[in-house]
């Protein structure tokens, strides 16, 4: 049997197309929105395709808010906003049990929290205790909510897409590694350029985003979901994501120096899984029915750097897990083995 019969019917340039021309659309608007940030908006959508959580790191003001209400919006799909502050209590997060009167019986119901919806913006999510940022934890591994000994389904698709600000700042906390785990992506929101802001003020009077219609709905999202999961993996670019994963570990034989120097514990198996979906969901939007290097490449620091603990000499010498997944990526280099004789073969 061969791999590709494992993974699946291989899908037709028509399918590819097809799902492409939707992804794109979606694209197009939240390029709308956000002036300048056309690799942050890729990728924001990548996560989306590949069914996964993301987080969005950066200043006040730059736009983290109004992209994943575009999002939501695009996607024709429910959509809740939830600002997390200081007193937010786990409760306020995912609903909780009252005290009702039903025929003459009083009961606990469960009234669900704002967790219950397609979309669910965390904002500040930092600025919570980290009791309440746990509150998230079975939602976005699970997709579902247990309160009291009581279980309940979330809506699918759901998403959690959070945003927070530096940890330099004040009034943060830092995320725990469970939590970040999570998140299929952790992505930087860059201030924009020059010629970006002079769009805004031309285009854009007091920053009002512009007005966007749904580019899709549940029933297209699961078409586009059935599609990203029958893209193929070939086994040499499977055994090049492992290779680099495996790489960040410090008592790994394919450790850097500069990965034995810094880090404390290598990427997560979830790691691994994340470069892997998200790289087809690229492959996709690139319009190719196979996973190449290329989009395995592509995905891994976003998939990688918040999973890796550095020690604190790392701190003290400046160097971030982005800089781990860069040089492991320089490394290890792109494998010898050619990808297209193995997809040849697997047709």
């Amino acid at each position: 049997m061969t791999n590709a019969t494992r993974q699946g019917t291989l899908l037709t340039p028509e399918q590819v197309a097809t799902a492409r021309d939707a992804a794109l659309a979606i694209q197009s608007g939240l390029d709308r929105t956000l002036y300048g940030q056309e690799e942050l908006t890729r990728l924001v959508l990548v996560a989306c395709l590949a069914r996964g959580h993301v987080l969005l790191e950066g200043l006040p003001g730059l736009g983290k808010t109004e992209l994943v209400k575009a999002l939501a919006t695009l996607l024709g799909i429910g959509f809740r906003r939830l600002q997390f502050t200081p007193d937010l209590l786990p409760g306020d997060v995912t609903g909780g049990h009252m005290l009702e009167e039903v025929n003459g019986v009083r009961r606990l119901v469960f009234h669900p929290g704002p967790v219950f919806t397609n979309v669910l913006l965390a904002d500040e999510i930092n600025r919570a205790s980290p009791k309440t940022q746990s509150a998230l934890l079975e939602a976005m591994q699970e997709r579902r909510v247990t309160v009291m000994g009581e279980t309940n389904e979330l809506p699918q698709p759901f998403y959690v897409l959070a945003t927070q600000n530096p940890i330099e700042l004040e009034g943060t906390y830092p995320l725990p590694e469970a939590q970040l785990d999570r998140f299929l992506f952790k992505l930087d929101v860059p201030s924009i350029g020059r010629d970006a802001l002079q769009s805004i003020l031309v285009d854009r009077r007091g920053g009002k985003p512009p007005e966007l219609k749904a580019a899709a709905s549940a029933e297209s999202l699961a078409r586009l979901f059935a599609i990203v999961d029958q893209v193929f993996l070939p086994r040499a670019v499977a055994a090049y994501i492992a290779r680099i994963v495996h790489a960040t570990h410090p008592t790994s034989d394919l450790a850097n120096e500069r990965v034995k120097r810094y880090v404390r514990f290598g990427a997560s198996p979830r790691a691994a899984i994340a470069i892997a979906e998200a790289a087809r969901a690229h492959a996709l939007m690139a319009g190719k029915p196979n996973v190449g290097f290329d989009d395995a490449r592509a995905v891994a620091k976003a998939a990688m750097a918040h999973r890796i603990v550095l020690d604190y000499k790392a701190r003290l010498d400046g160097v971030s897990g982005a800089d781990i997944v860069r040089d492991t990526l320089a490394a290890i280099g792109e494998m010898e083995e050619a990808l297209p004789s193995e997809v040849a073969d697997a047709r």
